[in-house]
């Protein structure tokens, strides 16, 4: 059974923050300048407040006449899921489809420790199919 653990292995734990008090054009910058699709947003105690995704700017583009000037507070998403290393990828990947996100915060003992996309937990388990596969052959070979 895989875990959250595996993915924060190999990907690291870096979390891309921001504060509420910041600029959407400030977060699209960010966004950008790393190449990820969320980040999160947090007090200045480093505490997480929520997460701002891309999908949170096209809905507040979609509503607001100028979305790159609305503080960051105004458009994030407050009522965050978050999952735990220990917690198994299938569960995880099953919670993401279900309610339709794509980027998940990773706590333990309520400090934020890294954050795992959609995309992250796919590769996981493509590479773990393949190696069911290459195990396959490799029996019906013998």
């Amino acid at each position: 059974m895989m875990k959250v653990s595996a993915i924060l292995a190999t990907k690291g734990k870096r979390v891309i923050t921001i504060g509420q008090e910041k600029s959407i054009k400030d977060a699209v910058s960010l966004l950008r300048e790393h190449n990820i699709g969320a980040l999160v947003v947090t007090d200045d105690a480093g505490g997480m407040l929520g997460i701002l995704s891309e999908r949170d700017i096209v809905r507040a583009a979609a509503t607001v006449d100028n979305p790159l000037a609305q503080p960051v507070s105004q458009v994030m998403t407050t009522n965050v899921i978050t999952c735990r290393p220990q917690d198994d990828l299938e569960a995880v990947a099953n919670t993401m489809t279900e309610k339709r996100f794509r980027h998940l915060p990773v706590e333990d003992k309520d400090n934020l420790i890294g954050v795992i996309s959609i995309g992250d937990v796919v590769k996981v388990q493509r590479d773990k199919y393949r190696g069911e596969v290459y195990t396959l052959e490799m029996q019906i070979m013998e």
